[in-house]
């Protein structure tokens, strides 16, 4: 048993120096050619739409954290699996450090403007593996088996100093190359240096009264920090400013390239928006309000000269993401579909979508909101799809009109006499006409709107219940200016976003 212990850590210490070989090498490749984020990227980018919402069903926004612990504990138990088959049976282990190797590899070449030269990190990588993981089986047998004597006890010190300076070595490596691949503090450095210029077309001034004074309601304007972010990619994107450039390509006229000063340059317009994620659960938190600073995208689509029978646009980034957007939806001057620069008032956070990205209000985002876009290319839907339409969503996304309880939280208990209950509606690019709330089997009561911001933004409500002992069940809806009531029928995110109504259970006591 204890020669089975020892062959599955020499297992994992190959696959570490796997790793970190290839991390190492990757600093003089490209960062993007780290196989471990490439392996968790292929994973993303072939999980049905099942699993996808299970995962974020399970850990919200920390979905791509679960990912890493799902793929370390995979890593480790074959590694381990491939050490204890390599002590039995050579080289059944090295085998498997191979084929994990290759998977590898094809994760890497999988990647956006991967070249031929991203395999030679990983390639590497296996290299140095199979040569740990063959001395080190091969010091550990010289140790196990070899008769009781002296010679047995130095070749325990032998094998005990090979893995414990393999693994130290590979450790050391693996972090300090990691730190160098990131280059965040450099790229955070230069978009803290940016000062964004005045909007030549300043978002109006809030109303007074868009704010209610409720404890515990969500807030009209979402700070950067708290603001929900749902991507595909394990590695935030950096991107230097200086080097970042958008193109619009395609059936245009005139294909147009533009880079982040010449961008900071244009008359640029600010606009209040709601996003929403196609994921969000009825009642779900994968939403936010922010004023977004950019040049309209019907702006830089007139420049270019959209051709006849086009009717998308194909939207994509570094990490591999990409969106169909209607083109009618980003010419639309009733619409403020912006390239956004900026958010709350500073430039685009490196997680959502620095140095530019897309906001297109009334469209869920895997239709829209691409971050870091480097090109549109504009395209008819019968050519082309984004990402997420062949994984079985729809391709034109319009956000669906929800409301959601905020306060009291499902499951509280509060006392008797007038309790607030009160919450945030949506309906972007339509607005919302009313909210109602049902308390058990009762009637619906409207409840009183905080004023909008716009029919872009969500609006707060609160309804004030004179509360009675017992158990309640309280439901919410909202009707948007369409006339479109929401439906009690639930349906899952999928295919086209969540259906049904919000509803908690609250207990009164007194």
């Amino acid at each position: 048993m204890r020669t089975q212990w020892m062959a599955a850590l020499v297992g994992v210490l190959s696959a570490l120096v796997v790793l970190a070989v290839a991390e190492v090498v990757a600093v003089f490749v490209s960062a993007s050619s780290s196989p471990f984020f490439a392996v968790g990227q292929l994973a993303i980018d072939l999980a049905p739409g099942w699993l996808k919402e299970t995962m974020i069903g399970l850990f919200g926004t920390g979905d791509k954290i679960a990912l890493f612990v799902i793929l370390g504990i995979v890593v480790v138990a074959f590694a381990a699996l491939a050490g204890v088959i390599e002590r039995r049976r050579k080289p059944l282990g090295v085998a498997v450090l191979v084929l994990f190797s290759a998977i590898a590899v094809v994760a890497v070449q999988t990647r956006p403007e991967a070249s031929a030269l991203w395999a030679f990190p990983t390639v590497l990588g296996m290299i140095a593996g199979v040569l740990v993981l063959r001395s080190g089986i091969g010091r550990l047998g010289a140790w196990v088996d070899a008769p009781a004597s002296a010679s047995a006890g130095m070749r325990r010190r032998q094998f005990l100093t090979f893995a414990g300076v393999t693994g130290a070595v590979a450790v050391i490596a693996a972090v300090g190359a990691r730190a160098m691949n990131a280059s965040t503090a450099a790229v955070t450095a230069i978009r803290q240096a940016i000062t964004l210029p005045a909007p030549a077309t300043a978002a109006p001034a809030i109303p007074a009264g868009t704010s209610l004074d409720v404890e515990g309601i969500t807030t009209l304007v979402t700070p950067n920090e708290q603001f929900y972010r749902i991507d595909v990619a394990l590695q935030v994107p950096q991107i230097d400013p200086d080097s970042w450039q958008l193109k619009i390509t395609g059936l245009v006229d005139t294909e147009v390239t533009i880079g982040y000063a010449e961008l900071l340059a244009l008359p640029l317009t600010e606009h209040v928006t709601t996003i929403a994620c196609v994921s969000n659960e009825v009642g779900g938190g994968l939403i936010g309000n922010a004023t977004w600073l950019g040049y309209p995208i019907r702006e830089l689509l007139a420049k270019a000269g959209p051709q006849a029978g086009a009717d998308m646009v194909l939207s994509s980034g570094p990490d591999g993401f990409s969106a169909g957007t209607p083109i009618e939806a980003l010419t639309d001057p009733d619409r403020e579909a912006l390239l956004a620069v900026g958010m709350n008032g500073e430039p685009l956070p490196t997680e959502h979508g620095f140095p530019a990205r897309m906001i297109v209000p009334g469209l869920f985002g895997y239709v829209s909101a691409t971050k870091w876009v480097t090109e549109m290319r504009v395209t008819r839907f019968a050519d082309a799809q984004g990402y997420w339409t062949p994984r079985g969503w729809d391709a034109l996304g319009p956000v669906v009109t929800e409301s959601r309880i905020d306060v009291p939280l499902s499951g509280q208990t509060v006392a008797s006499g007038t309790v607030a209950i009160a919450g945030v509606a949506w309906a972007p690019h339509t607005g919302i006409a009313g909210v109602e709330v049902r308390i058990d089997d009762g009637a619906w009561q409207p409840a009183t709107l905080a004023a909008p911001i716009s029919d872009d933004t969500w609006v707060q409500w609160v309804l004030q219940w004179p509360a009675t002992s017992g158990s309640h069940t309280i439901a919410v809806r909202a009707t948007d200016k369409s006339g479109y009531t929401q439906t009690q029928q639930e349906a899952p995110p999928a295919p086209s976003g969540a259906t049904g109504w919000d509803t908690i259970t609250v207990t009164v006591e007194g």
